[in-house]
């Protein structure tokens, strides 16, 4: 399939590791295996057929604990849509699977990297995010 968008730049636009002090350092590194990734995606149109899409993860505990870390970062790409798209069947893929299977890579390695620096260095994220797998349960 024909990509029908360009993406013109890529940016972190916000990140955060909160550790409040050693107890929460210890605690989250004793219990980090019970830590998830969570994953929302935002798209804000712009002028000239370009969007911004932001891409926001959160790795967290499920259980909201005030002793544990916390992390979150939101990735923004920008794109150009091609002319001749202008239905939401066509732009509502590109916005929520096909731009985010592309880019989700650099926001691993960010995210990983960011784990890694803040004390946690063998944290890896055991599933692969699937945007189609995602994309099609949200439909249903």
């Amino acid at each position: 399939m024909e990509k029908k968008y360009r993406i013109l730049g890529e940016f972190i636009k916000d990140i955060s590791a909160e550790t409040k002090n050693v107890e929460s350092y210890i605690y989250t590194k004793e219990n980090i295996s019970r830590f998830k990734l969570f994953i929302d995606i935002n798209t804000k149109p712009l002028k000239n057929k370009m969007a911004e899409v932001s891409i926001s993860t959160k790795f967290k505990e499920t259980d909201e604990n005030k002793k544990n870390s916390y992390f979150e970062m939101i990735y923004a790409v920008i794109v150009k849509i091609d002319e001749d798209v202008n239905t939401k069947e066509i732009l509502e893929p590109i916005f929520l699977k096909e731009i985010p299977t592309e880019v989700y890579p650099k926001i691993e390695k960010i995210l990983l990297d960011l784990l890694k620096h803040s004390g946690y260095p063998n944290v890896k994220f055991e599933n692969k995010i699937d945007f189609n797998e995602l994309y099609k349960n949200r439909k249903n």
